[in-house]
């Protein structure tokens, strides 16, 4: 298995490659040079597996050969062997056509853990021996960071610099990233929006400067193999509805469009997806340009879902290559890099609406669907649930006999105010998170600025070689 960059610039790698570089040196984000596929009848084999045999038989193909298929199961046994619940993403049924896929189970309460407790571990195992040191830089807006420091604090040979906004993320969720105290870990609350610390992330892997100087990393979802392990989910919870003898539908809470984009390479392996509902809040760049093919730029504005608080996703662009006939976007995203605003061509928009729908949920939307949740099923749901549970309950054209399984990304607790806002009950944080509230915090606040970002790192990371 070979991986490609989007942009076409950069040159292939293997599994382990791709891994360990996470962003392409042209730029780019890298994809497969071919999709994978499972049979009706390997997918239908899938229906009695545990999740980490699920995993496994879902991600060998990816891995190709930079791991043993024994290797690769030891390393899902001892990521998901972390998780609070034994199914580790369950499915809970809300009426007769309406399912949650609990993705919060993990060490963070974030769907974030089901892939950066792997690719923690991943690092670790292609790092072992090497004398490399590894120098991983994020941004995250809410979720990714607290989810990727657990994965990595502590271990040999790595240093994790995450950049958040400063004020735009829950109490829950700053916490859980800064009261983490290992030497490997930094944090910086950046003055500005996640799309400003997304593109400084990005800047800091164009300076080939800085890059020469320290093996940069993504833990993003940028980074594939993150996506890879949360194309497992789309499979397991399936084939549990009746894949592949009959379709499913899911509706994902989406801003950065990497876990809506792993149901998409799920379709491209053989699951019969029916479709695949893209759920915005009004940050909603990506609903214009399903809808309309209009990717432009707005302003962020700030809502109870902060994980979505995104208009620039960096993930479409993989389903823009792909959609395009796999030709470079090199051209295409400088253009939309320099002017904020891009039309999708007819092939792109043509080939999306095959698949994707979507929807733009304001908070009354939300609302009116964490109460549903709770009044008709007896379920808390958190604000980003919330609205693609309300995507899904008001999408048009799918058989009533079909599945629509709403992706659940995070647990309750982490939006407290907002749950009880909306149904009355306050959600309580699950007694394995401890006394979240009471440890001391350490983190930098720094202007969103390259110089004072790359200084900050080059004062704390370990260099090349």
């Amino acid at each position: 298995m070979r991986y490609i960059s989007t942009r076409g610039r950069a040159p292939a790698l293997d599994f382990r490659g791709a891994t360990l570089a996470g962003l392409a040196s042209d730029g780019g984000l890298y994809l497969p040079d071919a999709w994978p596929t499972l049979s009706q009848d390997e997918i239908a084999g899938l229906g009695g597996l545990s999740y980490v045999d699920t995993a496994v038989a879902v991600m060998a193909p990816f891995v190709g050969d930079a791991l043993t298929r024994e290797e690769l199961r030891d390393l899902c046994e001892h990521a998901y062997g972390r998780f609070a619940h034994d199914a580790v993403t369950p499915l809970v049924q809300l009426d007769h056509q309406h399912w949650l896929l609990e993705l919060f189970h993990g060490p963070t309460l974030a769907f974030k853990d089901v892939a950066l407790q792997l690719l923690g571990l991943l690092f670790e195992k292609f790092l072992h021996g090497s004398g490399d040191h590894l120098t991983i830089i994020g941004a995250t807006s809410g979720d990714t960071g607290s989810a990727a420091i657990d994965a990595v604090a502590g271990r040999e040979g790595i240093h994790i610099f995450m950049l958040h906004p400063a004020g735009r993320v829950s109490d829950v969720q700053r916490r859980q990233m800064t009261t983490v105290r290992a030497p490997n870990v930094h944090n910086i609350a950046i003055e500005g929006d996640f799309d400003q610390a997304q593109a400084l992330v990005k800047a800091m892997f164009a300076d080939s400067d800085f890059a020469g100087r320290f093996r940069l990393s993504a833990v993003n979802s940028i980074n594939w193999a993150r996506l890879m392990a949360q194309v497992v989910y789309y499979f397991h919870a399936a084939v549990r509805l009746g894949a592949p003898h009959r379709p499913v539908a899911f509706s994902v809470p989406t801003g950065n469009f990497g876990d809506v984009f792993a149901g998409y390479v799920a379709s491209r392996m053989g699951l019969p997806v029916e479709r695949l509902i893209v759920a915005t809040n009004v940050n909603d760049i990506l609903h214009r340009a399903l809808s309309e093919g209009d990717y432009s730029q707005g302003s962020v504005v700030p809502t109870a879902t902060p994980s979505m608080d995104i208009q620039v996703s960096s993930n479409f662009e993989r389903l823009l290559f792909d959609l395009g006939g796999r030709t470079s976007l090199a051209d295409q995203m400088a253009g939309f890099e320099a002017t904020r605003a891009m039309r999708l061509t007819n092939s792109q928009r043509e080939g999306a609406a095959r698949l994707f729908s979507s929807a733009r949920i304001d908070a009354d939307g939300m609302a009116r669907a964490m109460a549903w949740a709770c009044e008709r099923a007896g379920q808390l749901i958190d604000p980003h649930s919330a609205i693609g549970l309300a995507a899904a309950r008001e999408a048009a054209g799918i058989d009533p006999a079909t599945p629509i399984v709403t992706l659940a990304t995070a647990h309750p607790a982490k939006f407290p105010d907002a749950v009880e806002r909306a149904t009355g009950q306050r959600p309580r944080l699950p007694s394995r998170i401890g006394n979240l509230f009471d440890r001391e915090e350490s983190y930098a606040t720094l202007p969103a600025e390259i110089g004072a970002i790359e200084a900050f790192v080059a004062e704390r990371a370990t260099p090349r070689g």
